[in-house]
């Protein structure tokens, strides 16, 4: 227990809790947040994961769940500017943020440099894990810039699996795409 001592100054008052969902008596929260640059407010279930949401209340089947354990990054999406594997986050975490999904790339009828690159360089066979690894790839060039080595590119998709291109394609196409992203970084500046 923390005593003080008369004479001494008070104890600075504890910050306030983040602002969470609020909950109401049958298990439902509500919950705002925006999903692709589209306002959203929705009652989900307290227990409702940010994939199922995504999936089931937004009907945006991009966002795929590949092992319920968090192993294969099928369902990476943005979460506020940053990759997170959506089966490990709730729905009433996501509140006030801003959710980007694989849908929300293309922008005017033209696919996003990532996944274009994806495209002109094969990096997919049955597609099932394409999504996590273009969202997770864009992270990756957000993170470390637009010049990728095939080493770093190896290192960061460790926690995305595919099962069936053996990763050489992938890695030429997240290098193309970061390379490509470039332009992006500079027409925005």
């Amino acid at each position: 227990m923390f005593f003080r001592r008369k004479d001494s100054a008070p104890a600075p008052a504890a910050a306030p809790p983040p602002a969470a969902a609020a909950q109401s008596g049958d298990g439902k929260v509500s919950i705002s947040l925006t999903v692709n640059g589209t306002p959203v407010t929705a009652s989900v279930d307290a227990r409702t994961l940010l994939v199922q949401f995504i999936r089931e209340s937004q009907r945006l089947t991009g966002t795929h769940v590949g092992c319920d354990t968090s192993q294969c990054g099928a369902c990476v999406v943005h979460l506020d500017g940053r990759a997170v594997k959506s089966c490990t986050v709730l729905a009433a975490s996501a509140d006030g943020g801003s959710v980007a999904t694989i849908e929300g790339l293309a922008k005017d009828g033209k696919l996003h440099p990532m996944q274009e690159a994806f495209r002109e360089h094969h990096g997919l066979q049955c597609g099932f894990c394409t999504p996590g690894m273009i969202m997770a790839a864009i992270d990756i060039v957000n993170r470390k810039g637009t010049t990728l080595d095939e080493t770093t590119v190896r290192h960061e998709l460790e926690g995305n699996i595919c099962r069936c291109t053996g990763y050489h394609n992938i890695v030429a196409a997240v290098r193309a795409g970061a390379a490509n992203m470039s332009g992006m970084r500079q027409a925005a500046e």
